[in-house]
């Protein structure tokens, strides 16, 4: 088991958190949780607590909506046909569908074009634009991707296509000659708010394109599809995104379409009570495994159809898909421990560089996850397609790998991405020169003794704390996510009601109290199987770091502490 530095965050000032407390009438903890979160006062908790749909900030803000919204009403107005292009993720399905949904009910005429990842990989490519033009595509939508295709952009406007690019990725110094880009990262914008997903950028274009016509509140209904996207795809869940996500969720959970119904059902997700944590790792494994195995489009289709027959058909595609992306994942994933163990020096080396020629491209993004999760270094899993090596790197908490493969960025044919994540391709004869220049890069800014997972503590809060109002009141900060993560506690000096068990794969199921013995608390501990052996319920008691949760006994239900890490201490 890794090591992991617990670091406590600083508590408000100590009259601020007081005061909080007694205007809203909540606990001291309670108030210091919203401080933390810049929420000082009624007015702000009231819109913390109650974000409105009416918060949303105007679509024309942004750079370029004014020009891009009155083509495609011309487009519509003139007959001409429009390709939506998306990308084979949850985002960019569920943003392909929100514009062809909102452009369909205009009587639009539409193409839908998602590349096969496997045979031309992300983004706009040369061979699709020659596509659409012999299709006689006058108009190109990109949702999700477009911001770094110059080359294929300036290829359709010589070929007579019109692009508008909804993108929410980092630009490049050049930008494409487009008709139109919308992209709240791209320089010159001053749209308010910067985080929003490819399908969030998606949807502020059919908001104003329906604002030009009076019928803003139409757009509403694909707000689902947002919320989807949003969690999905990791993106902040702060201010725009939090209103989206959280109005999104609860059309999910009381209307929801027929494509997202059946795949809640066939995930076995409790209809009604869908979160974004579920939607994270339920729900968008099932999305992108069609795209990882090659074909997106089922999952497209899935969010498009109004058959509730062929949404169960396209929902159970899915589930076979993603038990079978599973497969590959978890021999990909053993293959490359293997690699790492006896290959690589973790004492010197900081960055974990893998390469095969045979590993399947649809799951190394997951797998070089899992390998930062295993390790917590910065890891990059290259597979060979066309003669090129082509892969994904995932990054460390707080270490922006996209800028430390700039400094790489004379080895590489092209990358592209965010902070936490990114595409790579390059040569398959520079990859040991790529390896070492990408660690003595990383050596500068990561110095191995420095790498350590860390546990961020919000709070430290007793279990007498834990009432059923202090629950019901955390209930209210979802939904969680990055920006506004779960909460984080430390309990201290806790004891064992009884031994330690583990269930399943590792998992440590403890039954906890403290001091007192009056509140007695159910906790697990995924992957925290290790400790059973190490915690004798008699000579030891323990500190926790943990998130709280609930779950059900019979028909009732009660608060289960998820353990993110343990301290053993000798019994006072």
């Amino acid at each position: 088991m890794l090591k992991k530095n617990w670091i406590i965050r600083q508590h408000g000032d100590r009259n601020q958190i007081l005061a909080l407390a007694d205007t809203l009438n909540i606990s001291n903890a309670l108030a210091n949780l919203l401080i933390q979160r810049g929420i000082t006062n009624y007015f702000e908790a009231e819109k913390f607590f109650k974000p409105s749909i009416n918060s949303l900030y105007d679509p024309f803000l942004m750079d370029g909506m004014e020009k891009a919204s009155k083509r495609v009403i011309d487009a519509i107005i003139n007959n001409e046909n429009i390709c939506i292009y998306g990308d084979y993720d949850v985002d960019g399905t569920c943003a392909a569908a929100i514009m062809y949904l909102s452009l369909q009910k205009l009587s639009a005429n539409l193409t839908v074009y998602i590349p096969n990842r496997l045979n031309e990989g992300y983004g706009i490519s040369t061979q699709s634009i020659y596509e659409l033009k012999d299709k006689g595509i006058n108009l190109l939508i990109s949702v999700d991707c477009g911001i770094t295709a110059v080359a294929e952009i300036n290829l359709a406007k010589e070929l007579g296509i019109d692009t508008i690019i909804c993108d929410h990725h980092q630009p490049k110094e050049e930008l494409p000659d487009a008709y139109a880009i919308l992209d709240p990262l791209k320089p010159g914008c001053n749209y308010p708010y910067k985080y929003l997903s490819g399908a969030g950028v998606a949807f502020k274009l059919v908001r104003a394109i329906y604002d030009r016509i009076g019928k803003k509140e139409v757009t509403l209904d694909c707000l689902d599809l947002v919320a989807l996207s949003a969690a999905a795809d990791i993106v902040p869940l702060t201010d725009e995104n939090r209103i989206l996500v959280k109005e999104g969720i609860e059309r999910i959970n009381s209307n929801p379409r027929p494509g997202i119904e059946a795949l809640i059902k066939s995930a076995r997700v409790e209809k009604g009570s869908l979160t974004s944590g579920q939607i994270v790792f339920t729900l968008a494994p099932r999305i992108n495994a069609v795209g990882r195995m090659g074909d997106a489009n089922p999952a497209f289709e899935l969010f498009i159809t109004d058959d509730p027959l062929r949404a169960i058909e396209l929902a159970n595609k899915l589930e076979f898909e993603n038990f079978e992306r599973r497969k590959i994942d978890e021999a990909t994933f053993t293959h490359a421990v293997e690699l790492v163990e006896n290959n690589i020096d973790l004492d010197n080396e900081v960055a974990i560089v893998l390469h095969n020629d045979n590993w399947h491209p649809g799951v190394i993004g997951i797998v070089a996850s899992r390998l930062v999760e295993k390790y917590y270094r910065p890891a990059i899993m290259l597979t060979t397609i066309d003669g090129i090596a082509r892969g994904s790197a995932r990054s460390i908490n707080g270490f922006n790998i996209y800028q430390a493969l700039e400094e790489t960025k004379d080895l590489l044919l092209q990358f592209g991405g965010h902070q936490a994540a990114a595409g790579v391709a390059l040569e398959i004869n520079k990859i040991a020169e790529f390896r070492y220049k990408f660690n003595k890069v990383l050596k500068t800014i990561l110095p191995i003794e420095d790498i350590l997972p860390e546990i961020v503590v919000d709070s430290k809060i007793n279990f007498n704390d834990i009432t059923p109002k202090f629950i019901r009141i955390l209930d209210r900060f979802a939904p969680f996510g990055p920006g506004n993560l779960r909460p984080i506690f430390l309990a201290e000096n806790i004891s064992l009601r009884h031994p330690p068990r583990v269930v399943g794969t590792n998992h440590l199921i403890l039954i906890l109290y403290q001091q007192t013995n009056i509140k007695v608390f159910d906790t697990v501990g995924f992957n925290l199987g290790n400790f059973a052996d190490l915690i004798d319920k008699d000579k030891h008691n323990i500190d926790i770091v943990f998130s709280i949760d609930k779950m059900m006994k019979g028909d009732k239900e009660f608060p289960q502490l998820k353990i993110k890490d343990i301290n053993i201490k000798d019994k006072c």
